[in-house]
């Protein structure tokens, strides 16, 4: 079975994009292998790797030098965080290489729209592979409070799909990332966290 490829991109940072890549993959290695590739020069997640390495979160992590030769290994599922800019050579070659690709957007107008660019870049790339998936998750969501008329107008205008499942703003991310865990290995303190990785990642599978 060909390797399932996932990127994480969003040119504006602060959107969460590491931490939803860590704890996505963390889900996906529940079903298969599945390899983590840090495409961003700051290789936060090879850190992170590093730290939680004896905490058995049962994913590979590997560097952005596994882009170069498209090297995905025999893992069933790759996800791949892309550096948070337009104009990398990683970012260009992950959005080559994938799959499915997930835009990370805060739930704030501002937010949305300053991911325009992000979404014209993915729409330049679906031009050559029509078969892309493309779409957009909220992240950091506040508690159960409805989006603003403007953001539900920023995301009609953003024109890319949006994912049911939504991942809100918890302290069980933060406290995991201190571990240097994923929710999947805080316990039942994590239960909601894990719920809605798991929404996600079904939305991606399907």
């Amino acid at each position: 079975m060909a390797t399932l490829r996932i990127a994480l991109f969003n040119a504006k940072g602060g959107c969460g994009k590491t931490t939803l890549a860590w704890n996505l993959a963390a889900g996906l290695a529940q079903r298969a292998s599945t390899l983590l590739l840090d495409a961003d020069p700051q290789g936060s997640l090879q850190r992170w790797a590093d730290w939680s390495e004896e905490e058995g979160n049962g994913m590979t992590v590997a560097g952005r030098e596994a882009l170069k030769s498209s090297g995905m290994g025999s893992a069933q599922y790759c996800v791949i965080d892309c550096p948070p800019a337009l104009e990398a050579v990683e970012t260009r070659k992950a959005l080559d290489l994938a799959d499915v690709v997930l835009l990370p957007v805060l739930p704030s107008p501002l937010d949305l729209w300053a991911s325009q660019r992000s979404v014209e870049a993915i729409e330049e790339i679906r031009k050559k592979n029509p078969k892309l998936r493309a779409a957009l998750v909220l992240n950091q969501v506040e508690g159960r409070s409805a989006l603003s008329r403007a953001a539900e107008h920023a995301i009609v205008t953003l024109g890319l799909p949006v994912f049911r499942g939504q991942i809100a703003r918890r302290a069980i991310y933060r406290n995991a990332a201190v571990e240097g865990k994923s929710v999947y290995q805080m316990g039942k303190r994590a239960d909601a966290a894990v719920a809605e990785i798991e929404v996600l990642i079904e939305e991606v599978l399907k």
